[in-house]
Protein backbone atom coordinates (compact mmCIF):
# COMPACT_ATOMS: atom_id res chain seq x y z
CA UNK A 1 0.00 0.00 0.00
CA UNK A 2 1.45 3.57 -0.84
CA UNK A 3 -0.43 6.64 1.02
CA UNK A 4 -1.49 9.06 -1.46
CA UNK A 5 -2.09 13.20 -0.99
CA UNK A 6 -4.29 15.48 -3.25
CA UNK A 7 -3.69 19.13 -3.56
CA UNK A 8 -6.45 21.01 -4.80
CA UNK A 9 -9.06 18.62 -4.02
CA UNK A 10 -12.84 19.98 -4.97
CA UNK A 11 -12.40 20.71 -8.62
CA UNK A 12 -13.48 18.21 -11.43
CA UNK A 13 -9.92 15.89 -11.84
CA UNK A 14 -9.68 15.79 -7.85
CA UNK A 15 -13.37 14.17 -8.28
CA UNK A 16 -12.37 11.88 -11.03
CA UNK A 17 -9.11 11.12 -9.03
CA UNK A 18 -10.77 10.56 -5.59
CA UNK A 19 -13.29 8.02 -7.73
CA UNK A 20 -10.34 6.13 -8.78
CA UNK A 21 -8.06 5.33 -5.88
CA UNK A 22 -10.97 4.81 -3.47
CA UNK A 23 -11.12 1.96 -5.53
CA UNK A 24 -7.63 1.16 -6.18
CA UNK A 25 -6.08 -1.74 -4.52
CA UNK A 26 -2.72 -0.46 -3.54
CA UNK A 27 -3.39 2.77 -2.52
CA UNK A 28 -4.67 4.58 1.03
CA UNK A 29 -5.69 8.01 0.70
CA UNK A 30 -4.23 10.10 3.19
CA UNK A 31 -5.23 14.02 2.95
CA UNK A 32 -7.60 15.60 0.02
CA UNK A 33 -6.52 19.63 0.74
CA UNK A 34 -9.02 22.11 -0.18
CA UNK A 35 -8.69 25.72 1.69
CA UNK A 36 -12.37 27.10 0.63
CA UNK A 37 -13.97 23.34 1.77
CA UNK A 38 -11.53 22.32 4.85
CA UNK A 39 -13.64 20.14 7.12
CA UNK A 40 -16.53 19.36 4.88
CA UNK A 41 -17.06 15.97 4.27
CA UNK A 42 -15.18 15.32 0.58
CA UNK A 43 -19.31 13.90 -0.53
CA UNK A 44 -20.73 17.93 -0.08
CA UNK A 45 -18.48 18.84 -3.03
CA UNK A 46 -18.00 15.59 -4.70
CA UNK A 47 -21.65 14.02 -4.34
CA UNK A 48 -21.19 10.86 -6.44
CA UNK A 49 -18.95 10.20 -3.57
CA UNK A 50 -21.68 9.64 -0.81
CA UNK A 51 -21.55 6.38 0.34
CA UNK A 52 -17.91 5.73 -0.41
CA UNK A 53 -16.10 7.62 1.82
CA UNK A 54 -16.63 9.69 5.40
CA UNK A 55 -13.22 11.11 4.54
CA UNK A 56 -13.06 15.56 5.36
CA UNK A 57 -11.43 18.31 3.34
CA UNK A 58 -8.34 19.08 4.89
CA UNK A 59 -6.75 22.60 5.34
CA UNK A 60 -2.91 21.91 5.82
CA UNK A 61 -1.19 18.96 3.62
CA UNK A 62 0.86 16.69 5.68
CA UNK A 63 3.47 16.30 2.51
CA UNK A 64 5.65 14.07 4.99
CA UNK A 65 2.66 11.82 5.74
CA UNK A 66 2.37 10.65 2.35
CA UNK A 67 4.53 8.41 -0.69
CA UNK A 68 3.15 10.62 -3.42
CA UNK A 69 1.17 13.68 -3.91
CA UNK A 70 -1.18 14.94 -6.81
CA UNK A 71 -1.26 18.36 -7.60
CA UNK A 72 -4.91 19.11 -8.75
CA UNK A 73 -4.73 23.23 -8.39
CA UNK A 74 -5.41 25.34 -11.34
CA UNK A 75 -2.67 26.46 -14.24
CA UNK A 76 0.24 28.41 -12.89
CA UNK A 77 -0.61 27.23 -8.81
CA UNK A 78 1.55 23.73 -8.95
CA UNK A 79 4.99 26.47 -9.06
CA UNK A 80 3.36 28.54 -6.51
CA UNK A 81 2.86 26.14 -4.15
CA UNK A 82 5.87 24.77 -4.65
CA UNK A 83 7.88 28.41 -3.83
CA UNK A 84 5.74 28.11 -0.41
CA UNK A 85 6.24 24.27 0.75
CA UNK A 86 9.42 22.52 0.43
CA UNK A 87 9.08 18.91 -0.88
CA UNK A 88 10.62 16.26 1.30
CA UNK A 89 12.97 13.83 0.04
CA UNK A 90 11.71 11.15 -1.11
CA UNK A 91 8.18 12.47 -2.36
CA UNK A 92 6.63 11.59 -5.64
CA UNK A 93 4.68 14.43 -7.32
CA UNK A 94 2.41 13.93 -10.44
CA UNK A 95 1.28 17.32 -11.53
CA UNK A 96 -2.19 17.57 -13.49
CA UNK A 97 -1.41 21.35 -14.38
CA UNK A 98 0.93 22.81 -17.47
CA UNK A 99 3.44 24.19 -15.28
CA UNK A 100 5.97 21.67 -16.14
CA UNK A 101 4.89 19.86 -19.00
CA UNK A 102 8.51 20.89 -20.40
CA UNK A 103 10.00 19.26 -18.00
CA UNK A 104 11.96 21.58 -16.35
CA UNK A 105 13.08 21.36 -12.51
CA UNK A 106 13.55 17.85 -13.45
CA UNK A 107 9.85 16.97 -14.37
CA UNK A 108 9.44 14.05 -16.83
CA UNK A 109 6.53 14.79 -19.43
CA UNK A 110 4.02 11.85 -18.60
CA UNK A 111 2.88 10.46 -21.69
CA UNK A 112 3.31 6.38 -21.24
CA UNK A 113 2.51 5.84 -24.76
CA UNK A 114 6.20 7.64 -25.42
CA UNK A 115 7.81 7.69 -21.93
CA UNK A 116 7.02 4.78 -20.03
CA UNK A 117 10.19 3.65 -18.96
CA UNK A 118 11.09 7.52 -17.92
CA UNK A 119 8.18 7.72 -16.16
CA UNK A 120 8.51 4.66 -14.12
CA UNK A 121 11.99 5.75 -12.95
CA UNK A 122 10.68 9.54 -12.35
CA UNK A 123 9.99 11.23 -8.89
CA UNK A 124 8.35 14.15 -10.42
CA UNK A 125 6.00 13.52 -13.63
CA UNK A 126 3.70 15.96 -15.25
CA UNK A 127 0.41 14.74 -16.50
CA UNK A 128 -0.27 16.19 -20.43
CA UNK A 129 -2.97 18.23 -21.44
CA UNK A 130 -6.40 16.22 -22.70
CA UNK A 131 -6.53 17.82 -26.51
CA UNK A 132 -2.69 17.23 -26.17
CA UNK A 133 -3.13 13.95 -25.18
CA UNK A 134 -5.86 12.95 -27.61
CA UNK A 135 -3.91 14.59 -30.74
CA UNK A 136 -0.12 13.31 -29.68
CA UNK A 137 -1.52 9.69 -29.56
CA UNK A 138 -3.09 10.19 -33.12
CA UNK A 139 0.56 11.51 -34.19
CA UNK A 140 3.19 9.33 -32.30
CA UNK A 141 3.50 6.60 -34.73
CA UNK A 142 4.10 9.07 -37.65
CA UNK A 143 6.45 11.37 -35.71
CA UNK A 144 8.33 8.06 -35.20
CA UNK A 145 9.00 7.15 -38.19
CA UNK A 146 9.81 10.44 -39.62
CA UNK A 147 6.84 10.84 -41.35
CA UNK A 148 4.72 14.36 -40.44
CA UNK A 149 4.42 16.33 -43.72
CA UNK A 150 4.36 20.47 -43.39
CA UNK A 151 1.34 20.93 -42.98
CA UNK A 152 -1.02 19.23 -40.34
CA UNK A 153 -4.59 19.11 -39.79
CA UNK A 154 -6.46 19.15 -36.32
CA UNK A 155 -10.31 19.40 -35.18
CA UNK A 156 -10.80 18.47 -31.75
CA UNK A 157 -14.14 19.03 -29.82
CA UNK A 158 -14.36 18.55 -26.40
CA UNK A 159 -17.00 18.31 -23.04
CA UNK A 160 -17.67 21.36 -20.96
CA UNK A 161 -16.12 19.57 -18.09
CA UNK A 162 -12.70 20.28 -19.83
CA UNK A 163 -13.25 23.70 -18.86
CA UNK A 164 -12.91 23.55 -15.20
CA UNK A 165 -15.41 23.56 -12.47
CA UNK A 166 -16.45 27.31 -12.52
CA UNK A 167 -18.49 28.41 -14.58
CA UNK A 168 -17.71 31.30 -16.98
CA UNK A 169 -19.60 33.60 -19.58
CA UNK A 170 -18.91 30.35 -22.63
CA UNK A 171 -19.04 27.84 -20.16
CA UNK A 172 -22.35 27.60 -17.78
CA UNK A 173 -24.84 25.47 -18.88
CA UNK A 174 -27.16 28.11 -20.05
CA UNK A 175 -24.68 29.42 -22.97
CA UNK A 176 -23.11 26.04 -23.49
CA UNK A 177 -26.32 23.44 -24.08
CA UNK A 178 -27.44 23.45 -27.72
CA UNK A 179 -24.82 25.66 -28.80
CA UNK A 180 -21.43 24.48 -30.50
CA UNK A 181 -17.94 27.03 -31.25
CA UNK A 182 -14.79 27.26 -31.66
CA UNK A 183 -12.59 29.09 -29.03
CA UNK A 184 -8.54 30.15 -29.11
CA UNK A 185 -8.47 28.97 -32.76
CA UNK A 186 -4.24 28.12 -33.89
CA UNK A 187 -3.60 29.42 -30.23
CA UNK A 188 -4.50 26.46 -27.86
CA UNK A 189 -2.17 26.64 -24.91
CA UNK A 190 -1.64 22.72 -25.22
CA UNK A 191 0.11 22.94 -28.96
CA UNK A 192 3.24 24.18 -26.72
CA UNK A 193 3.48 20.54 -25.18
CA UNK A 194 2.35 19.07 -28.69
CA UNK A 195 4.55 20.93 -30.41
CA UNK A 196 6.89 20.05 -28.25
CA UNK A 197 7.12 16.44 -28.31
CA UNK A 198 6.61 16.42 -32.19
CA UNK A 199 10.14 17.95 -32.57
CA UNK A 200 11.45 15.72 -30.00
CA UNK A 201 10.32 12.47 -31.98
CA UNK A 202 11.27 14.13 -35.72
CA UNK A 203 13.60 17.13 -35.43
CA UNK A 204 12.82 18.32 -39.17
CA UNK A 205 9.21 19.07 -37.82
CA UNK A 206 7.99 22.59 -38.16
CA UNK A 207 5.42 23.34 -35.68
CA UNK A 208 3.06 23.43 -38.35
CA UNK A 209 0.37 21.84 -36.54
CA UNK A 210 -3.20 23.55 -37.63
CA UNK A 211 -5.67 23.03 -34.60
CA UNK A 212 -9.11 24.70 -34.06
CA UNK A 213 -10.92 23.54 -30.80
CA UNK A 214 -14.60 23.08 -30.45
CA UNK A 215 -16.71 23.30 -27.50
CA UNK A 216 -19.10 20.55 -27.74
CA UNK A 217 -22.93 20.24 -25.76
CA UNK A 218 -21.70 17.61 -24.01
CA UNK A 219 -20.12 17.04 -20.98
CA UNK A 220 -17.02 14.91 -20.92
CA UNK A 221 -14.55 13.64 -24.28
CA UNK A 222 -12.83 14.47 -26.47
CA UNK A 223 -13.04 13.74 -30.56
CA UNK A 224 -10.02 14.73 -32.11
CA UNK A 225 -9.70 14.43 -36.00
CA UNK A 226 -6.08 14.93 -37.54
CA UNK A 227 -5.56 14.83 -41.32
CA UNK A 228 -2.56 14.96 -43.52
CA UNK A 229 -0.82 14.12 -46.72
CA UNK A 230 0.90 10.90 -46.35
CA UNK A 231 2.70 8.50 -48.65
CA UNK A 232 1.47 5.32 -46.93
CA UNK A 233 -1.29 3.36 -48.22
CA UNK A 234 -4.43 2.19 -45.28
CA UNK A 235 -2.79 -0.99 -44.69
CA UNK A 236 0.78 0.37 -44.13
CA UNK A 237 -0.36 3.15 -41.94
CA UNK A 238 -2.00 0.67 -39.98
CA UNK A 239 0.20 -2.03 -39.58
CA UNK A 240 2.60 0.71 -38.53
CA UNK A 241 0.09 2.11 -35.44
CA UNK A 242 -0.53 -1.56 -34.62
CA UNK A 243 3.10 -2.04 -34.26
CA UNK A 244 3.86 1.43 -32.52
CA UNK A 245 1.00 0.64 -29.65
CA UNK A 246 1.32 -2.91 -29.43
CA UNK A 247 2.65 -3.30 -25.77
CA UNK A 248 0.52 0.11 -25.24
CA UNK A 249 -1.91 -0.70 -21.85
CA UNK A 250 -4.86 1.62 -23.19
CA UNK A 251 -4.45 2.73 -26.45
CA UNK A 252 -5.75 0.31 -29.38
CA UNK A 253 -6.28 0.87 -33.19
CA UNK A 254 -10.28 0.14 -34.23
CA UNK A 255 -11.34 -1.60 -37.19
CA UNK A 256 -14.04 1.21 -38.09
CA UNK A 257 -15.66 4.29 -37.12
CA UNK A 258 -15.27 5.53 -33.02
CA UNK A 259 -18.14 7.15 -30.88
CA UNK A 260 -17.13 9.10 -28.12
CA UNK A 261 -19.50 6.59 -25.99
CA UNK A 262 -16.81 3.81 -26.33
CA UNK A 263 -14.34 5.66 -23.91
CA UNK A 264 -16.46 7.95 -21.96
CA UNK A 265 -15.36 6.70 -18.17
CA UNK A 266 -12.41 4.82 -19.02
CA UNK A 267 -9.12 5.26 -19.55
CA UNK A 268 -8.76 4.28 -23.01
CA UNK A 269 -7.52 5.87 -26.09
CA UNK A 270 -9.32 4.57 -29.46
CA UNK A 271 -7.80 5.80 -32.75
CA UNK A 272 -9.45 4.63 -36.35
CA UNK A 273 -7.55 5.46 -39.16
CA UNK A 274 -8.97 6.54 -43.15
CA UNK A 275 -7.47 7.42 -46.53
CA UNK A 276 -9.11 9.54 -48.89
CA UNK A 277 -6.95 10.06 -51.93
CA UNK A 278 -3.06 11.10 -50.66
CA UNK A 279 -4.93 12.42 -47.41
CA UNK A 280 -4.71 10.28 -44.19
CA UNK A 281 -7.18 10.61 -41.59
CA UNK A 282 -7.13 9.56 -37.94
CA UNK A 283 -9.68 9.94 -35.63
CA UNK A 284 -8.99 9.95 -31.98
CA UNK A 285 -11.25 9.79 -29.18
CA UNK A 286 -10.63 9.95 -25.12
CA UNK A 287 -12.33 10.91 -21.64
CA UNK A 288 -11.27 14.25 -21.12
CA UNK A 289 -11.54 13.58 -17.38
CA UNK A 290 -9.85 10.02 -17.32
CA UNK A 291 -7.11 9.57 -20.27
CA UNK A 292 -6.78 13.22 -20.70
CA UNK A 293 -6.42 14.19 -16.66
CA UNK A 294 -7.02 11.67 -13.92
CA UNK A 295 -7.03 8.22 -15.40
CA UNK A 296 -3.34 9.15 -17.07
CA UNK A 297 -2.26 10.62 -13.64
CA UNK A 298 -3.08 6.94 -12.19
CA UNK A 299 -1.57 5.61 -14.83
CA UNK A 300 1.57 7.15 -14.47
CA UNK A 301 1.03 6.49 -11.01
CA UNK A 302 0.94 2.77 -11.53
CA UNK A 303 4.61 3.12 -12.92
CA UNK A 304 6.37 5.08 -10.90
CA UNK A 305 5.48 2.52 -8.11
CA UNK A 306 5.72 -0.36 -10.24
CA UNK A 307 2.20 -1.53 -10.05
CA UNK A 308 0.56 -3.16 -13.29
CA UNK A 309 -0.29 -0.37 -15.29
CA UNK A 310 -4.39 -1.09 -15.69
CA UNK A 311 -4.57 -1.42 -11.75
CA UNK A 312 -7.53 0.12 -10.19
CA UNK A 313 -8.03 1.74 -14.17
CA UNK A 314 -10.24 -1.32 -15.73
CA UNK A 315 -13.35 0.70 -16.41
CA UNK A 316 -16.40 0.14 -18.22
CA UNK A 317 -17.30 2.79 -20.67
CA UNK A 318 -20.69 4.07 -20.57
CA UNK A 319 -22.13 3.34 -24.01
CA UNK A 320 -25.63 2.18 -24.39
Amino acid sequence: MIKVGIIGGAGYTAGELLRVLLHHPRVEIAFVQSSSNAGHPLWAVHSGLFGETEQRFCEEAELGAVDVVFLCSGHGKSSAFWAEHPRPAGLKVIDLAQDYRDEHDGYVYGLPEWQREKIAAAQLVANPGCFATAIQLALLPLASAGLLPDGLNVTAITGSTGAGVKPGPTTHFSWRNNNVSTYKVFEHQHLLEINRTLGILQPSYADTLAFVPVRGDFARGILATVYLECALSLDEATALYQDYYRNAAFTFIFPGNVDLKQVVNTNKCLLALGKHGSRLVVNSVIDNLLKGASGQAVQNMNLMFGFAEKTGLQLKASAF
